[in-house]
């Protein structure tokens, strides 16, 4: 039934939007968090916490996701671990 419902739902425009990797759109998304990270540019999108949905074009409930933040290297915790170290 739960298939069946979905079939139906997309068959009248409704999406699902899959948000990880993209760049943050505060139009599509809600930003919850932001992950200090050096592995993804600034404000792509990490996580994605909640589906967002849409009805054809039209925005029904933006999707919930975790920002990335550039790492500050003299904020890392070895960094201030080396600092205090010393």
């Amino acid at each position: 039934i739960c298939q069946q419902l979905r079939i139906a739902l997309a068959e009248a425009g409704l999406e699902e939007m899959d948000v990880v990797g993209q760049p943050f759109d505060p139009n599509w998304h809600q930003a919850v968090s932001q992950q200090p990270t050096a592995d993804v540019p600034e404000g792509q999108v990490t996580q994605q916490l909640r589906k967002g949905y849409k009805l054809r074009d039209r925005l029904l409930r933006p999707a919930s996701v975790a920002v990335a933040k550039h790492l500050d290297p003299a904020s890392s915790p070895e960094a201030t671990q080396s600092a205090s170290a010393s």
